[in-house]
This record gives C-alpha cells, sequence and structure tokens, in this order.
C-alpha cells in the first residue's frame, strides 16, 4: 500500500481527503492541530489506516515530528496533500503583523518544509505526487482577506516552481483552488452573503468537500502522471 500525508485532516475538506485515500487503497498520516475529536473518530473508523498527529504548523519541530511519524512507520510518502490553511476576516489595515506571519506559516511555510522533507526520498525513488490546495481567492483575490488570499496565491508560484525543479526526477507537483466549500471556514457567511455567493457560481451551488477530495485523489493517482504545474479551479465556474 501507498502512503498519504495530509495537513488539516480534521477539517472538512481533509477529513474528505483522508477518506478518498483510504478508499484508493492508501495508509493517511493526517496531521491536526484543533481538531482532536475528528481525528480520533477517523482513526476508530479507519483502524489501522489513519493515524492522526498533532502539529502546529507554525512550529518547525512540530512539522518535522509529522513527517518523522510518517517516514519511521511507513518509510516514505508517496503522495505528500498541504491542504491545511488558516484565515483572517479585517482589513488589511486592521491585520497585525503576528497575523500576517501566522496565516503565510501555516498556508506556505509548512508546505515548503514539509515538501523539502519528503522530496529526497521521492526523488531517489523516481515518483512521488505533491498537491497544494490553494483558492479561488488566490487567484482573484478577496476583500478583506488580503493576507489569505496573498497566502494561497503563493501556493500557486510554489507549485509552479516546484513543479519545473522535480519534473525530471519524476514527481508531479499541482495546485487545487477551491471556490465556497461546504466547511467549517465558511461557516461565518450570513446566508445573506452565501445566497450571494451562490448567485455569482454559474452551476447554483456551493461546492462539497468530497469534489475537492476527488481531484486531488486523481492527481496522485498514475493517470496524472503527465500532469505537473497545473492549478485547477473547482468553483462551479465562480472565477468565470
Amino acid at each position: 500500500m501507498k502512503t498519504a500525508l495530509i495537513t488539516g485532516a480534521s477539517g472538512a475538506i481533509g477529513g474528505a481527503l483522508a477518506e478518498k485515500f483510504i478508499e484508493n487503497g492508501y495508509f493517511v498520516v493526517g496531521g491536526f492541530n484543533k481538531g482532536e475529536s475528528k481525528a480520533k473518530e477517523l482513526e476508530k473508523r479507519y483502524k489501522d489506516l489513519f493515524f492522526g498527529v498533532h502539529a502546529d504548523l507554525k512550529n518547525e519541530c512540530e512539522i518535522n515530528a509529522l513527517y518523522g511519524f510518517a517516514k519511521k512507520n511507513f518509510g516514505h510518502v508517496d503522495a505528500l496533500i498541504l491542504n491545511a490553511g488558516i484565515d483572517v476576516y479585517k482589513l488589511l489595515t486592521d491585520t497585525t503583523t503576528e497575523e500576517w506571519d501566522d496565516i503565510f506559516a501555516v498556508n506556505v511555510r509548512a508546505g515548503f518544509i514539509l515538501s523539502k522533507l519528503c522530496l529526497p526520498e521521492m526523488i531517489k525513488r523516481q515518483r512521488g505526487k505533491i498537491v497544494f490546495v490553494s483558492s479561488v481567492w488566490g487567484k482573484l483575490g478577496a476583500s478583506m482577506e488580503t493576507a489569505y488570499s496573498a497566502s494561497k496565491a503563493a501556493l500557486i508560484g510554489l507549485t509552479k516552481a516546484l513543479a519545473k525543479e522535480v519534473a525530471p526526477s519524476g514527481v508531479c507537483v499541482n495546485c487545487v483552488c477551491p471556490g465556497v466549500i461546504a466547511s467549517d471556514m465558511n461557516a461565518r457567511f450570513s446566508k445573506e452573503e452565501m445566497a450571494e455567493i451562490i448567485s455569482r457560481t454559474p452551476v447554483g451551488r456551493i461546492g462539497k468537500p468530497e469534489e475537492i477530495a476527488e481531484l486531488c485523489a486523481y492527481l496522485c493517482s498514475e493517470k496524472a502522471d503527465f500532469i505537473t504545474g497545473q492549478d485547477f479551479s473547482v468553483d462551479g465556474g465562480f472565477g468565470l
């Protein structure tokens, strides 16, 4: 069996990712920070297939420990899915330097560190998949979410640059950019705001976590061996 390391595994999208990869025959090491109950639930449901590991992605030592668990127990990581993300909803002028730094630490820096840790074995084995979960806001930008938008845009640039670096070594790097998905992060939208978002989405609804998981799983399969350096919008046409 292959091994997937998924960050943010206790969230809506992360949980869907874990379930999909297990369904596809992977052991899953799922990093989580505040969602211990969800991680425990996944461990109970998928005994000996899902392994939750607490990791505050602002802390490099905890990131190293997360990778170390996967390395110690499974030898290498076949698929790295960098899904964890945090947000702050306020004007740029009200955003503190600490908030900005925290968002970039979790959303971008952790992906850099984990990629750096996983790549030597991937390159040695001449195969591997990395998927960064960005956002439609990384392409379009969102008022009141400047730090989040900037961090997600950084992931798109990281995807394209890293894909060029490691393609000759058989490693594919891609990026998935979800639109508004049914998740805890988007629960803050009021009923009126959500109605406005849906009205601007050509397919007439918000997305499901499973729809993100399906694409990530495909990009980590052998069927996607000729796909790298791409950023895929999964937004129901919101960005058109």
